[in-house]
């Protein structure tokens, strides 16, 4: 059964692998044996080394999304350090939130670049190579409100409701070729993108009521599904969204 889940000798890349969520899938990845990758805009050297930790090869590579002509180059980088990549993480996101009567254009274009073009993007150039190697795994990283409108993030929900569409349309056209997209969509999750709603106490507590777990997710939380999602225990499951959210969507 452990065969299943066992990582090693695999790849992973995971963007925003510096903290909060991506942090704790980066180290999930590694204590099922995977090399890991963590692209950031900026990676601290004490997450390489938890990474290295766990027995596994690990580099960090400072690199700022928004930069998509550099996308070639940074892939270039990867593949010539670690030969090939198995397992894509799309982690990386960005917030805004505004009145939607008064959400400010460059917001809403911010937003949408980083999380959904550049997911797209990264999804198109990396599968490609592992539509080459006929193997690979995608995991993007939808939300809540890709089932959801939520309140005053217009464009974190239509970014995120495009993610998990997209990954449906890469699965129905790669499956047949060795490679998996599916997303996780994480539930109300205890880290800095939330702060300001742990803190309103009136939405905290809306939220909480609406949570069969009664508790806000924490990052460890999301490991388990990420080591499923990339590895061979989940090779037929295409453009699934799995959520980890304490039965959120379910009530």
């Amino acid at each position: 059964m452990n065969q299943l889940f066992d990582l090693s000798n695999k790849v992973a890349v995971v963007t925003g692998g510096n903290r909060g969520l991506g942090k704790d899938i980066a180290l999930g990845l590694a204590s099922a044996g995977a090399d890991v990758v963590v692209i950031a805009r900026n990676v601290k050297e004490e997450v390489v080394d938890e990474l290295r930790n766990e027995g596994v090869k690990a580099l960090g590579i400072n690199f700022d999304l928004k930069h998509s002509e550099k996308y070639d180059e940074l892939i270039e980088r990867v593949t010539n350090e670690f030969g090939r990549v198995d397992i894509l993480v799309n982690n990386a996101g960005v917030q805004k939130r505004h009145p939607s009567v008064e959400f400010p254009k460059e917001d809403w274009d911010f937003v949408m670049d980083i999380n959904a073009n550049a997911v797209f993007l990264l999804c198109q150039k990396f599968g490609r190579k592992m539509i080459e190697q006929g193997s690979g795994k995608i995991i993007n990283m939808a939300s809540m409100l890709s089932f959801h409108g939520g309140y005053t993030v217009p464009a974190y929900a239509a970014s995120k409701g495009a993610v998990m569409q997209f990954t449906k349309s890469l699965a129905n056209e790669w499956a047949e070729k060795g490679v998996n997209v599916n997303c996780i969509a994480p539930g109300y999750m205890a880290t800095e993108m939330n702060t300001a709603l742990i803190n309103d106490e009136k939405r905290n507590q809306e939220i909480l009521g609406r949570i069969p777990a009664k508790r806000w997710g924490e990052p460890t939380d999301l490991r388990g599904a990420a080591i499923f999602l990339a590895s061979r225990a989940s090779d037929y499951i295409h453009g699934f969204t799995l959520a980890v959210d304490g039965g959120y969507l379910g009530r």
